[in-house]
């Protein structure tokens, strides 16, 4: 059994009767204290046996990225007095003490363990499981916390449903963005953050191509604030650091980085909110395909994040299938609009059953601020002005072990996708492209133009070849017919059967 699994069922035991919302940040926020302890207890022993080194001054933490922890904070002292009756405000104590002495933490921390309705042996029961945890307090630490922090996420977005869903995006599709748009340098731009899960996958994607964390910088923001908190420690626990901004107000209504561009643009909005207060924006400069409808706010997002590329950025976007084919406020006028004026990159069709507590099937919008590439001689890309990439991917994923609902993709099936991808923008190692029945296809304007703008995969892709399976046609045709007899007339028996009984009954 894995230690996520391990953890969550030892957990599981332990919440009671606790709604798995606030259980999560319970969880999570010890998760968080004791890698933190960690780490600190580490640099404090080397520091401890250097003569000419203080252990107890905070300076030496912070020259090297590591949270200070008072001495009241650490887990050491804590896990002593994890049987206390006080320990609860002695948790919610040392979150406020690391706050204060760290700025980037300031109001990130849970403080929730003081209250009279916390179980006080759940916390202790906890705390005993987290102390046997074997960490090292370096950067080795930083996937197997990471394994477990998502699986925690994960399994409470699952356990919340719809609600979880909202700020958790599987990380099947979270690593098809990735796959697709490679953020390995530059700035990279999340206008609701979540979590931090596009953020936590980029940094894994630079390491995994062996590229340098400081080529990178990280924006984002996030109207909950306490998903803006999980964020921040999500990020801190990795030793990430990023710029997350938060207002209540939310993203659209309050941008908080109007001024910025970025080279990479990756987010999951919520899908078909209504709220967004689209009438109070009408005028908006961002709008620059369109007004979105005030019913509706896909389009306001669209155009929010191409508006904050770059002028080479690229924006990877999740939605509602919907959004490629509606026609309702206006937004056939704005989807044409973005097609002609190139906004439009690439178009993926997703499986369903890939998020947490819902069946809405989802799609990815590739955005592109200049398909032309700047028509250098020596460019690497090729133009693709005037056509728009085209992947189906809805038969790909298959069932989660154990789950009959939660599906996700392969790793072999994101491969392919961002495969495509790479080859049809031209990228050298990517291969020669061509289009795939069933799978993906390059559409010009004028193709797209024909089916009035929608933008779904299948209406362009076509049928897959259908694989031979060797039986002549004559012996299959003669076979299909024989059986279909053979069920006409079973049919036509259980109708007999049916009336006979029915006259009995009279």
């Amino acid at each position: 059994m894995s230690i996520e699994t391990t953890l969550f069922a030892a957990a599981d035991k332990m919440w009671g009767n606790m709604d798995p919302g606030e259980y999560k940040h319970v969880a999570l926020g010890l998760i968080f204290l004791r890698y933190v302890s960690e780490s600190f207890q580490r640099l404090h022993d080397t520091l401890s046996e250097d003569q000419y080194s203080d252990a107890e001054d905070r300076d030496e933490y912070l020259a090297e990225n590591i949270f200070w922890v008072p001495e009241k904070a650490r887990w050491s002292f804590l896990a002593k007095n994890s049987k206390s009756p006080e320990i609860g405000v002695m948790l919610d104590d040392a979150m406020r003490a690391i706050e204060a002495d760290n700025e980037s933490l300031k109001g990130a921390l849970p403080k929730v363990y003081g209250k009279e309705s916390m179980d006080r042996g759940m916390l202790s029961g906890l705390m005993d499981l987290f102390t046997n945890f074997k960490l090292a307090g370096n950067d080795e630490d930083f996937d197997l916390i990471g394994r477990v922090y998502e699986y925690f996420i994960g399994e409470f977005a699952s356990a919340e449903g719809k609600r979880g869903g909202e700020f958790y995006t599987p990380k099947p599709v979270v690593d098809t963005l990735i796959e697709m748009i490679e953020p390995t340098k530059g700035r990279v731009y999340d206008p609701c953050c979540g979590t931090g899960g596009f953020f936590v996958q980029s940094e894994k994607f630079i390491d995994a191509h062996k590229g340098q964390k400081n080529d990178i910088a990280i924006y984002g923001q996030e109207r909950n604030h306490t998903t803006y908190g999980l964020a921040r420690m999500n990020l801190a626990i990795r030793g990430i650091f990023a710029e997350i901004r938060w207002n209540s107000e939310g993203t659209l209504l309050k941008d908080a980085f109007p001024d910025e561009r970025f080279d990479y643009v990756l987010a999951n909005p919520p899908f078909n909110i209504s709220d967004w207060s689209g009438d109070l924006l009408r005028e908006d400069a961002r709008w620059k395909f369109g007004a979105p409808p005030v019913g509706n706010a896909n389009y306001a997002w669209l155009q929010h994040i191409h508006t904050h590329l770059s002028s080479k950025g690229i924006g990877g976007v999740v939605l509602a299938n919907g959004s490629m084919s509606s026609m309702s406020g206006g937004e056939g006028d704005i989807r044409r609009a973005m097609v002609e004026g190139d906004a439009v990159d690439a178009m993926v069709a997703l499986p369903g059953q890939l998020f947490y507590g819902t069946q809405i099937p989802a799609c990815l919008w590739i955005l592109a601020k200049d398909k032309s590439n700047g028509i250098a001689k020596d460019a690497k890309l090729r133009d693709r002005r005037g056509e728009v990439l085209f992947i189906d991917a809805r038969k790909m994923g298959a069932l989660v072990p154990g789950s009959r609902k939660q599906k996700e993709l392969s790793r072999v099936e994101i491969e392919k996708i961002a495969t495509a991808y790479h080859a049809w923008r031209g990228e050298p190692d990517a291969g020669a492209y061509e289009d795939v029945a069933g799978f993906c296809k390059s559409a010009t304007t004028e193709e797209i133009a024909k089916h009035n703008f929608v933008l779904t995969p299948g209406r362009y892709v076509g049928a897959g070849e259908v694989e031979d399976d060797g039986e002549p046609f004559e012996e299959k045709f003669t076979r299909l017919m024989r059986a279909l007899r053979q069920q006409f007339a079973e049919g036509r028996r259980l109708e007999a059967q049916i009336e006979d009984r029915l006259g009995e009954l009279k």
